[in-house]
């Protein structure tokens, strides 16, 4: 793979910057910049290499329709104001577009292509639509890794018609999830949430080969609960996937990797509601599991004090009420206090557990924390990417 940070004679040249700014909007403001934030390093270094800069990006799924609330005109303003450069956005249709004029304001360095999901072409990976974004450019960088599990135009098709190399954003992404596949360091725990087994169910036998602890928490664990017998009330719950967990925990059995899930509960009788502990014989009808008790957070922050390497996705509870963040927050607690003092090396990935950390403002606590959602876990699942093999 060629890394945009080993090319030469960049001087002049117009680049197609592929990132993922796909960031939450309300009433045309961005309410999390993360995203904007992790992509500012490739930007300052192609524009301390004279380049001219045309980036490609989505926000939403619009489907192929011009959806005004879809527009990335916020997160032009949000860039701006970070990088304190005018940035121009191009509302042009693509097709009437030309290189050549593009960049005639000589003062003009960056300019956004309006969402580039605004046209169907990009997610059925249209030939003719990739060779006209294409022609916009004289080289192409992808420095999204969160959409490079997608099989769309501007991010695998694109490659096909001019020069193609990985960026900076990219590089730190691969490295990193390289260090808790192939450099990892035992012992090796798992923290992993979210509401379904069935989408991850290739992850977590992928990773049962190479872990010594896989501890579930959120929506996910309430499956294994009721699994194993217990009363989950009102939780939240994945239908007819006793037989996946069945393959999980005999999976697990025979690579020596120790299961683990909530010996206690804080639940609620609404989402906005108040917290109450239980133990799991406890729960009746009307309860929801909504995070994780004290007795199953000491143990979870036990297992990380005793591991050299911890990976974790996914929330312990509904963390968007305070009163069931506790378990996230004492997690991202551990795990940052740990990582600071070189005892573990620690990945986080996921939207939900960006948002648990940039709560807390931890994000800064962990070796590297990912932005990806999918395709982070579809390349620990062992998965070819479609934007990583374009490249290659």
């Amino acid at each position: 793979m060629k890394l945009i940070t080993d090319q030469a004679n960049l001087a002049g040249k117009i680049v197609l910057l592929r990132l993922d700014l796909n960031v939450p909007l309300k009433n045309n403001s961005v309410t999390d910049e993360t995203r904007i934030d992790k992509i500012i390093p490739v930007i300052n270094f192609l524009l301390n290499k004279k380049t001219k800069i045309l980036i490609l990006s989505h926000v939403g799924r619009p489907k192929g329709n011009k959806v005004s609330e879809l527009s990335l005109n916020p997160i032009c303003l949000s860039l701006e104001k970070k990088i304190k450069k005018k940035i121009k956005l191009v509302t042009t249709d693509l097709y009437e577009l030309e290189k050549d004029k593009l960049f005639l304001d000589k003062n003009t360095e960056i300019a956004f292509l309006e969402n580039i999901r605004f046209y169907r072409e990009e997610e059925i990976n249209d030939e003719k639509f990739s060779k006209q974004l294409a022609s916009l450019g004289d080289l192409y960088v992808n420095d999204a890794f969160s959409c490079s599990h997608r099989k769309h135009a501007s991010v695998s098709k694109i490659t096909e018609f001019l020069p193609s190399f990985a960026g900076l954003q990219l590089q730190s992404e691969l490295s990193a999830l390289k260090k808790i596949t192939s450099e990892i360091k035992r012992p090796i725990s798992c923290i992993i949430g979210g509401s379904k087994i069935s989408t991850k169910i290739g992850l977590i036998k992928n990773l049962t080969l190479k872990l010594d602890n896989l501890i579930f928490v959120g929506g996910m664990a309430n499956n294994i609960l009721r699994y194993k017998g217990f009363e989950i009330g009102k939780s939240l719950i994945e239908e007819n996937c006793n037989g996946t967990i069945n393959d999980i925990f005999n999976h697990a059995d025979l690579n020596s990797c120790k299961i683990y899930y909530p010996e206690d509960v804080s639940v609620g009788k609404e989402f906005n509601g108040f917290s109450k502990v239980k133990n799991l014989n406890e729960l009746n009808d009307e309860d929801m599991i909504l995070d994780i008790g004290p007795k199953t957070i000491k143990k979870i922050k036990k297992i990380i004090e005793n591991s050299k390497t911890v990976f974790w996705n996914g929330p312990a509870g509904y963390f968007e009420n305070e009163n069931f963040a506790i378990g996230s927050s004492e997690i991202a607690e551990t795990i940052g206090i740990r990582t600071k003092g070189n005892y573990l090396y620690s990945v986080v990935g996921g939207g939900d557990t960006i948002a648990v950390i940039n709560k807390i403002g931890g994000l800064n606590n962990f070796n590297f924390v990912s932005t990806a959602g999918g395709a982070f876990l579809e390349y620990l699942e062992g998965k070819e990417l479609p934007g990583i093999k374009a490249l290659n």
